[in-house]
């Protein structure tokens, strides 16, 4: 299969898209007013077919050009198979050159590794990899040493992507002198490791300079009784030495973070809460595998965004071709949303954070294309489900630049 581009026009506007890889052109496409336009593209088989040792591949990256505003979500791949995943792309504009690396464990059962890719936008682009405490083993190759250090040069289009050899590559320290795009994920894994089965993870990394020190966090829904709720693994990243968190409600895990890239790991759970910290943190939020217990699907990622980052408007994709796909929203309790056109009900509290919660299930009847419309910022995620598969991705976010 290939992966595909599900590129989102929330304007009047018919933008052509313009997809080259290197020299080459790929494919050039319209985009509808208030649509959206699947693009598929070949998976890049040095990056995709092989995890023997990191590389670094020239004009390893696809350039998707608009010549009006659009959002980008990326399926990989978007047919309903029994491992994918989905990520927001950034654009260019939004990239900085400081990244934390949110990845999962190795998993030693059929040598599967954890990785992370660096995407350059300018040539001679100098790349810094300072390993996290867990992020010292990997298979070394691109510029990459075997403990996770490096320092690599790359030019316009090229991918380094550093896949791991045990432990985890999550915490790990990403920075560039000129601007980057970073993507963390994992071949396939259970989650947690011993909860069968493996699924692709993958997600776009948020720059470290729009990360913040809040982040509500919620489970998404069982399939097929939706009316309960799915249990995930939540890490808690550390952007900076000496980070104190509190939870509320209270969380039972070490609440200090010695060094900048330690994590906590909340293990299984179904629990609604709001996450602080005295320096930014990104929080990332794993699905758990179809044996856990908590109904249909398989491991999926998802990067938490901060409610500093929310907007009050979003048009997200979900593929028809799932069994069934949702949203799940987040906001200032009061807040009205609306899904489709139709006001979102259901909404829970979540603790004394004067924040709330709501699941709703999209329909398959359309095309796949979901507005939803808040009377103040929300936040949203989505996600689809299978037997033994899904995605999920934020619906999107802002990615304004917040201070320390």
């Amino acid at each position: 299969q290939d992966h595909l581009e599900a590129i989102t026009n929330l304007t009047g506007i018919t933008p052509m898209i313009t997809v080259t890889r290197g020299a080459n052109m790929v494919v050039q496409q319209m985009v509808a007013a208030n649509s959206v336009q699947i693009i598929a593209l070949p998976w890049v088989n040095e990056l995709t077919k092989s995890a023997a040792a990191s590389i670094l591949v020239k004009d390893g990256a696809y350039r998707l050009r608009s010549n009006n505003p659009v959002t980008v979500y990326q399926y990989n791949p978007i047919k309903a198979t029994t491992t994918n995943d989905a990520s927001v792309l950034l654009p260019v504009n939004t990239w900085t050159g400081n990244y934390l690396v949110a990845s999962w464990d190795f998993w030693p059962s059929f040598n599967y590794p954890g990785f992370y890719a660096v995407v350059a936008r300018a040539d001679g682009t100098k790349v810094t990899i300072t390993p996290s405490a867990t992020g010292n083993k990997v298979r070394a190759g691109g510029g990459v040493a075997a403990d996770g250090t490096g320092v690599v040069m790359l030019d316009d289009g090229d991918v380094l992507e550093v896949v791991n050899s045990a432990a985890d590559l999550t915490g790990t320290i990403i920075t560039a002198d000129k601007p980057v795009q970073v993507f963390g994920g994992h071949e396939c894994t259970n989650v947690p490791l011993n909860v069968t089965a493996c699924d692709h993870l993958e997600e776009s990394m948020f720059p470290i300079e729009t990360l913040a020190k809040e982040y509500l966090v919620v489970p998404p829904v069982q399939v097929p009784n939706d009316q309960l709720e799915k249990a995930q693994m939540v890490r808690v990243i550390a952007s900076e030495a000496n980070t104190t968190l509190v939870f509320d409600p209270d969380q039972p895990v070490n609440k200090n973070l010695a060094k900048a890239g330690d994590f906590v790991q909340i293990p299984t759970t179904t629990a609604k809460f709001l996450v602080t910290a005295d320096k930014k943190i990104m929080v990332a939020q794993y699905m758990v595998g179809q044996d856990g217990g908590f109904g249909t699907s398989d491991p999926a990622m998802l990067l938490a965004v901060n409610p500093l980052q929310w907007r009050k408007s979003y048009l997200v994709h979900a593929p028809v071709s799932w069994i069934a796909n949702y949203v799940d929203l987040m906001a200032k309790t009061g807040t009205a949303v609306s899904v489709d056109g139709v006001n979102a009900g259901g909404w829970k509290v979540i603790g004394n954070t004067g924040y709330s919660y709501t699941h709703v299930k999209l329909s398959n009847n359309g095309n796949g294309n979901h507005s939803i419309v808040g009377d103040a910022a929300v936040g949203v995620g989505v996600y689809g489900v299978q037997n033994y598969g899904s995605y999920w991705y934020p619906g999107g976010l802002d990615l304004d630049v917040i201070p320390q």
